[in-house]
């Protein structure tokens, strides 16, 4: 009996400090996920207007309105006005909207491109004061589809997106696209339009075209200048890696992947499982297409190894051959190294 009130006496110093540590654990986990839910349900724009709440930092009615946007705008001076508010108006081309107005003649409009909701619910408000006493404007955006970006080539989930928020490069190549894929070249080209408002006037400097070059690396790492906050009509591509094919005396002849375009030959046989034994390595031949027609090179990889020769840059669709010795010489067939499927296809005789 002794034993049991002893029991229950400890159970009773410990269920509430186990209680109260158990309960902690929700919480802080709801906190710690709070910034996330507030940034995936935060509208684009201007960075620099936050608030911080509890040391996190929230970005606060910050998507500037484009055109193609549709907004919902809701009008109210004691009760709603329906002859002042609109649904699903779109904002035109050049970035405006019509204005209902009270005097069924006069038409109005009013920019909305550029502007925060905030920003145009108070202009309306001044509109509408000369109708009504103390108006309240409130402006809510039903469609976002000004702010296109569009990625595509060697990634993994190519499409165009809809930015609702600032967006970084590094951001939409890697959450949102997926990453690159291997066959990646390991550069990413920018395309972005100097103007890409339709309704300014078009001369050659306004509708040019900017293009910037990033490495995927630097990207991938965060640098400030491989990483720029993306603008609308940017159209983003990672250009596939040109390919050079090594045959022959190698353990996974085939084609490899010549990134950032500064494969030597030596690496590239690395790339293809190196050589099998008896190689006749200072006898590798590197077959070159050019403008003058093919050339032909004779490479010492023995040497290159001892550092007693250039080791030589592939350039695209360079073939290597690695020969056998002992007088026997192998040249596998480039057609199976390239496509291995095509080794499944039925053979027929061409009469």
């Amino acid at each position: 009996m002794k034993s049991k009130l002893i029991r229950g006496a400890l159970w009773s110093c410990l269920a509430l400090p186990l209680f109260l540590l158990c309960a902690r654990f929700p919480l802080q986990a709801q906190q710690q996920s709070a910034p996330q839910a507030v940034l995936s349900q935060t509208t684009a724009a201007n960075p620099s207007q936050a608030e911080t709440t509890s040391g996190v930092t929230r970005v606060v009615d910050q998507y500037r309105i484009g055109a193609r946007d549709v907004l919902n705008i809701r009008v109210t001076a004691g009760r709603l006005v329906p002859e002042l508010s609109m649904d699903g108006v779109e904002v035109d081309e050049c970035g405006r909207i019509p204005v209902p107005s009270v005097e069924q003649e006069e038409q109005n409009e009013i920019q909305a491109a550029g502007k925060t909701r905030t920003e145009l619910a108070e202009e309306l408000r001044a509109f509408y004061k000369k109708y009504k006493k103390n108006p309240q404007v409130m402006v809510i955006i039903k469609e976002y589809n000004s702010q296109p970006v569009a990625i595509n080539g060697a990634i993994m989930k190519p499409g165009q997106f809809q930015m609702r928020r600032p967006v970084r490069l590094l951001e939409l190549v890697q959450f949102y696209a997926g990453g690159p894929t291997e066959r990646s070249s390991g550069r990413i080209q920018l395309a972005r339009a100097s103007n890409f408002n339709p309704c300014t006037s078009s001369s050659d400097s306004a509708n040019s075209i900017e293009f910037s070059e990033f490495d995927v690396k630097d990207t991938l790492a965060g640098e400030e200048k491989a990483n720029p906050y993306l603008q609308p009509g940017d159209v983003i591509t990672l250009p596939e890696a040109k390919e050079a094919y090594i045959v022959g005396n190698v353990l996974r002849p085939g084609p490899v992947l010549l990134k950032n375009n500064n494969v030597t030959i030596s690496q590239a046989i690395a790339m293809a499982g190196g050589t099998l034994p008896d190689s006749k390595k200072d006898q590798v031949r590197i077959v070159r297409q050019g403008a003058g027609g093919q050339t032909k090179m004779i490479v010492d990889l023995k040497a290159i190894d001892n550092g007693k020769a250039t080791d030589i840059a592939l350039l695209p669709n360079d073939i290597v051959e690695v020969p056998v010795a002992g007088g026997k010489r192998i040249f596998r067939s480039l057609v199976g190294a390239i496509v291995p499927s095509i080794g499944q296809l039925p053979v027929r005789v061409i009469p």
